[in-house]
């Protein structure tokens, strides 16, 4: 065995051609499967006589550990096949033949290990026959063989898989809605990290939720094609909400103490929170480029974005749900600096601006001190009877050449709410949910 090893060694192998190179690594790895099967019969050999015990280890898998200088690890896993493998022939054969290899073989005994008793000795066997021909036949990997599992208990038992499975959902069922959490921690600097645990009923929820959503292109093209489902329909936070103190030393004279009540949900405060960071995300093969969890979390920010807009959250403090955004006048008109979230976070200029059109604003003049000096009515939404009035003028998006109809359109102020312009039919026109995004870009 030295020798043909020795040979194999000193043989070239850049003169291969591939189909050679390839032989040879299947030999190799068939060969070195079938010693596997030899050592291993070794090992169990060296524990029946006695000798790991006599070398003084305090076990089998410490002593071959330290005679092959090897993990503690790799020494177990030997140690375990060397227990096993004599009252499971099949395997035994299959990987002394080379048709098994040692992870195979171990993943099968570990399956059927872990099988109940109550399955008996045939069902054991049966079950070994299944698997021994599964992984020979297929060729599945060890962990496909372990995904087998339950597949298997039902083959040999139907009835005990049954109920145990029927206690297994139970108890992870139970443990997992005891456990069930979920935490909004900053993460650095304009992040946040979210981490938690569902049972698997909740968790179905948030998938139908989610799954519709976060496909490739799905938000981008909702985004794009559609507006406020509610129509013209009266907002149900139509009034203003109270303004709290802002708290804040970078509140300066004449600053804009902004309550931000989400407008339609693909214009108004979404279009700012979210559409307008997506503008970029599609490659000039129109390819949607972000990750699968980029997109789980957009459709994340989509769905509570669309909550808050549609108004029938409950009150929080005493208040409906609401952004606060501090921002200096000069500031938002000259899109310099940042804004202040009440959470403490910061927003660039732009991004308030975008938060800001067509959603309830209530203006606040504060003094040097942050004292709140004045407070002027909330802005109304483009909605109602003002709407109505723009769908029956404009008939659809304003924009030229573009044909997408009233109710995939948002209402849009010609001269900005920060320009002082006033919200009436001369000043608003509609514009679906692109052209809406270009205007502000």
């Amino acid at each position: 065995m030295a020798a043909a090893v020795e040979d194999l060694l000193v043989a070239p192998l850049s003169s291969l051609p591939d189909d050679a190179l390839l032989a040879e690594l299947s030999a190799v790895f068939t060969a070195t499967q079938r010693l596997t099967a030899r050592m291993v019969a070794q090992v169990g050999e060296a524990a029946a006589r006695g000798i790991p015990a006599r070398h003084g280890a305090s076990s089998t898998r410490v002593w071959l550990a330290d005679l092959l200088a090897v993990s503690i690890r790799s020494a177990a896993g030997w140690v375990k096949l060397a227990d096993t493998l004599p009252s499971r022939p099949m395997v035994a054969e299959a990987l002394a033949s080379g048709a098994l290899n040692a992870e195979q073989a171990t993943a099968i005994t570990r399956l059927i290990g872990d099988l109940p008793a109550e399955i008996g000795a045939a069902g054991k066997t049966r079950a070994e026959q299944v698997l021994t021909d599964l992984a020979v036949g297929q060729r599945l990997r060890p962990e496909v063989l372990a995904e087998h599992r339950r597949a298997i208990l039902e083959a040999v038992s139907p009835e005990t898989a049954e109920e145990r499975l029927r206690r297994e959902l139970e108890r992870a069922n139970r443990s997992a809605f005891q456990r069930r959490a979920f935490t909004l921690t900053p993460h650095g600097q304009g992040e946040y990290r979210l981490s938690g645990v569902l049972d698997s009923a909740a968790a179905a929820y948030i998938r139908a939720a989610i799954d519709p959503i976060s496909a490739p292109r799905s938000l981008l093209d909702r985004l794009a094609n559609t507006a406020d489902p509610a129509g013209d329909a009266e907002p149900s936070a139509a009034e203003p909400s109270a303004v709290a103190g802002s708290g804040s030393a970078a509140a300066a004279a004449d600053s804009v103490l902004g309550s931000v009540a989400g407008g339609g949900w693909a214009g108004g405060g979404f279009s700012g929170g979210l559409t307008g960071r997506l503008d970029d995300v599609v490659d000039d093969a129109g390819r949607d480029t972000r990750t699968a969890a980029a997109r789980r979390a957009d459709a994340l920010t989509f769905l509570c974005a669309q909550a808050l807009a549609e108004g029938s959250l409950p009150e929080s403090g005493g208040e409906r749900p609401h952004l606060v955004v501090t921002l200096s006048w000069e500031q938002l008109r000259d899109k310099y600096s940042y804004g202040i979230l009440d959470t403490g976070d910061l927003l660039t200029p732009e991004t308030v601006r975008r938060l800001a059109c067509d959603a309830k604003i209530i203006p606040a003049v504060l003094g040097s001190e942050g004292q709140i000096l004045d407070i002027g009515r909330a802005r109304r939404l483009i909605d109602g009877p003002l709407r109505r009035a723009l769908v029956l003028r404009d008939r659809g998006c304003a924009w030229p050449g573009c044909d997408r109809p009233p109710r995939w359109c948002e209402g849009h102020h010609i001269l900005a709410w920060q320009h002082d312009g006033p919200t009436n039919l001369d000043n608003s026109t509609l514009l679906c949910g692109h052209h809406h995004r270009e205007i502000h870009r």
